[in-house]
């Protein structure tokens, strides 16, 4: 650092030595500078303590080269210099300095810089959240990278009807997954040793203590009516997780549902989420994080299990062999697509062949977008349900005449999520099919968006929350928490 601050002064005396004026000699251009270095919003006394505080012999250096010097300098041996005095601080805790280190040296838990400005700008206030995303509070870039590197990590636990996925918020995609052996919608089954015994298991696999680290368990949405009755069903079920994990001795635990967590992922905060599970699809309207159910979740009887046992019979009617479903799957992940014309698609060749580990090669011919055509057409699966289009055209009209907000357009992003939603052409041929059903006012400004993460959107979602800088103070409950509040219904109930 020594070397380098005096090569840094020996240039810039040579340049003082040749020029007349020093770039700190008008108070014009300090303000010029103030104005670089300060967002709109700033404290205006730090500006003021920037104007007449000095930095000693280093007030001849110009902003520009000593913020280079900090980039080079590091994080840690920048934060060191705020010590020094309150010039150096204030100098130091630019807000640009800082956003090129998240961007530049976040490696502790492989954030990308816009979902760290999501983040941090629209859910730090925690659930539910408060803050419309105009009325975001100034952000300390600094104070953000620090505690956002103090955080440990936490266990993330993506439970679905169909598999799980796990891993630590730290990695940058899961370490592992699982069969779900919980049907965590079947609230008459015996919950509590069922989700001991998934919950156990994941950790066994982890290899961690559950003692350790806070944990983020997203819930699949199951009993999406707003009657009293489902409202107790989904109560008891997050109050069970909650009782479960506080009983294994977790710290602090975050239960969200994963169509908030993918709708997360696509960094917005309001919109409607399509989420193909494994068993059914639902359509789930969300406003500033919090699920719309007096508006209506739309639940079709179809999932990613329709269409690949719809794959599998046309398979078999075409005498082609396979050893297990999970070929039939590979081949519907790699081969199959959405048309946007499906009557067009019927007169063309779309032969098209893929290798499958351990079975060898595997030609399908018009069963490629026959298999995606389930979601629109049910009944060529022998489905008895509405249309994907028709469920989510009728959840936006809804949504619209609930006006349950000023923001008129907040429905009209679409966000995709599930394995099955990754299906090519998926997006294009629902924007389509939307527009032809929906009344020009609604259909303008509609946007469907892919998954963000495909398959594991909903557990990124979870990762932007437990990377966040307040992840624990804002959306984590602590075991004694629990205790009180449970305690509280207790008494209430008698």
């Amino acid at each position: 650092m020594s070397i380098l601050l005096k090569k840094v002064w020996e240039t810039m005396s040579t340049r003082l030595l040749t020029t007349s004026t020093s770039s700190y000699s008008d108070t014009s251009d300090q303000r010029r500078n103030l104005d670089l270095m300060y967002e709109e919003g700033d404290d205006l006394y730090n500006k003021y303590c920037y104007l007449t505080s000095t930095t000693g012999a280093f007030d001849k250096i110009p902003s520009d080269i000593f913020h280079q010097i900090l980039k080079l300098l590091g994080p840690k041996e920048s934060a060191k210099l705020t010590l020094v005095c309150k010039s150096w601080k204030l100098l130091v805790a630019d807000n640009r300095l800082w956003v090129f280190f998240l961007q530049n040296y976040n490696t502790h838990d492989y954030s990308t810089w816009d979902t760290i400005v999501f983040a941090e700008k629209h859910l730090r206030s925690g659930y539910p959240l408060l803050l419309p995303p105009h009325q975001s509070p100034h952000l300390s870039f600094m104070s953000i990278y620090g505690q956002r590197l103090a955080l440990t990590g936490s266990v993330i636990i993506d439970g679905g009807t169909g598999y799980c996925k796990f891993g630590w918020s730290k990695y940058a995609s899961p370490s592992g997954r699982t069969a779900t052996f919980l049907e965590f919608g079947n609230l008459e089954s015996p919950m509590y040793s069922r989700l001991r015994h998934f919950f156990a298991t994941i950790y066994s696999r982890m290899q961690v203590k559950p003692s350790g680290q806070p944990v983020v368990v997203s819930i699949p949405i199951c009993q999406s009516h707003g009657t009293h009755s489902a409202k107790a069903a989904r109560r008891q079920l997050k109050d069970t997780i909650y009782q479960v994990l506080f009983d294994m001795n977790v710290p602090a635990v975050c239960a969200i549902n994963q169509a908030t967590l993918a709708l997360y992922a696509a960094r917005r905060t309001s919109g409607i989420v399509v989420n193909i599970g494994f068993n059914v699809t639902s359509v789930v309207p969300i406003l500033r994080g919090k699920v719309m159910r007096n508006v209506g979740v739309e639940v079709v009887d179809l999932g990613a299990s329709k269409l690949t046992g719809f794959l599998k019979e046309k398979m078999q009617q075409q005498n082609i062999s396979f050893g297990s479903l999970y070929t039939v799957r590979t081949l519907k992940e790699n081969l199959c697509y959405v048309a946007v014309d499906y009557e067009e698609e019927l007169s063309k060749n779309k032969q098209a062949s893929f290798k499958v580990a351990g079975e060898g090669w595997f030609t399908l011919s018009k069963e490629r977008f026959q298999t995606g055509e389930v979601l629109f057409q049910p009944q060529l699966g022998g489905v008895n349900a509405i249309g994907l289009h028709h469920a989510i055209a009728l959840c936006m009209n809804r949504c619209q005449a609930a006006e349950a907000t000023v923001d008129e357009g907040w429905f009209k992003t679409v966000v995709l999520a599930g394995g099955s939603a990754c299906l090519l052409g998926l997006p294009e041929r629902l924007d389509k099919e939307l527009r032809s059903l929906l009344s020009s006012s609604l259909s303008e400004g509609l946007r469907v968006l892919p998954p963000a993460y495909g398959a594991e959107s909903a557990w990124f979602g979870a990762k932007i929350i437990s990377n966040m800088s307040t992840f624990c103070e804002t959306w984590c409950i602590m075991k004694n928490q629990f205790r009180r509040k449970s305690r509280r219904s207790f008494i209430g109930s008698w």
